[in-house]
């Protein structure tokens, strides 16, 4: 499970592009805090400070505990707004923790034991559906991670929810139904072989049924032959008898 992030953090007195852009020379980043129901409150957190703890990630799927001029206000990072050329972070919006403490987060979901598969040994390809997964939990038993183990599925399995072990107090947004995170896809090493001995069978069957077709067209044509080369040796005896009898 994962622990709070403790930041510090100081108010922001004016909103706006104009103070932003001020907060980013002094080497802070504006940011803002909503939800709840109350009034949303914008601050500045330490460059330094904020960058840290985004390198260690998993920073949007940790509730953090922010000290704002003393007072603390627990916040989920919703959205950080990154530079486009130096991936370095412009804006974070947080969003308060209500006060039954229950959050919605996106869950990584982590494959292990693909060695161990027959399936994918057997040539299968591991088709991921959902990398992560939505879940209602409390804001101090956000899980870092789902794992799902692959040990002895083969072709044609499907992973759903329902096999995931989720922690106490943890559920998925999406309840109606055992939606699949991931399958084991790809054709089975007997199926390929039956195919191919199939293939096989009609390739020398073909050369057998033109040869077959041929040998009749050459018996259709060869009496007409016949009865052309009969009838001008019957016009040359027809025209022999006459010659014959003067």
């Amino acid at each position: 499970m994962s622990e709070l992030i403790p930041l510090k953090a100081s108010a922001r007195p004016r909103a706006g592009k104009g103070a932003a852009r001020q907060a980013r020379r002094e080497g802070n980043v504006p940011a803002v805090i909503y939800g709840d129901n109350q009034t949303p409150i914008t601050i500045v957190i330490e460059y330094n400070s904020l960058w840290k703890q985004y390198l260690k990630g998993h920073f949007t799927s940790t509730a953090i505990e922010l000290d704002v001029d003393g007072a603390k206000h627990i916040v989920l990072a919703r959205d950080v707004q990154l530079d486009p050329v130096r991936d370095t972070p412009l804006h974070v919006d947080f969003q308060r923790v209500g006060k039954d403490g229950v959050i919605r987060v996106a869950i990584p979901v982590h494959f292990t034991n693909e060695q161990l598969s027959p399936g994918l040994k057997r040539g299968g390809v591991l088709n991921i559906v959902r990398h992560e997964v939505e879940v209602f939990c409390p804001y101090d038993k956000i899980p870092k991670f789902f794992e799902i183990n692959l040990e002895g599925l083969e072709i044609g399995r499907s992973i759903h929810i329902s096999s995931v072990g989720l922690p106490d107090g943890v559920k998925p947004v999406i309840a109606n139904r055992d939606f699949t995170i991931a399958t084991i896809a790809g054709a089975l090493k007997g199926d390929d072989e039956a195919a191919s001995a199939t293939a096989a069978t009609a390739d020398a069957a073909a050369p057998a049924a033109d040869g077959k077709a041929a040998a009749g067209k050459a018996a259709a044509a060869a009496p007409a032959g016949k009865a052309a080369a009969a009838a001008p040796a019957g016009k040359a005896a027809a025209a022999a008898k006459p010659a014959g009898k003067k």
